[in-house]
């Protein structure tokens, strides 16, 4: 036995997740294809390179107008 093993704890966050996925089990699925559906896009290099070119830049204080 070891002296310094701590007693088996589950705070209540974890035990509230472990019961929802146990009340539906396809919760995770779920949020997967939401992710995907959000997040997980495919990016077109070429149309990224085209953003790149387009870019403008930017002069170093945004609100400082130009003398004339």
């Amino acid at each position: 036995m070891n002296i310094f093993r701590r007693p088996h704890y589950n705070s209540e966050i974890t035990d509230f997740i472990e019961q929802m996925r146990k009340q539906k089990p396809t919760l995770e699925a779920e949020q997967r294809a939401g992710r995907a559906l959000l997040w997980d896009k495919h990016l077109d290099p070429e149309s990224q390179e085209e953003f790149k070119q387009a870019r403008v830049s930017q002069q170093a204080y945004v609100y400082q107008t130009q003398a004339k």
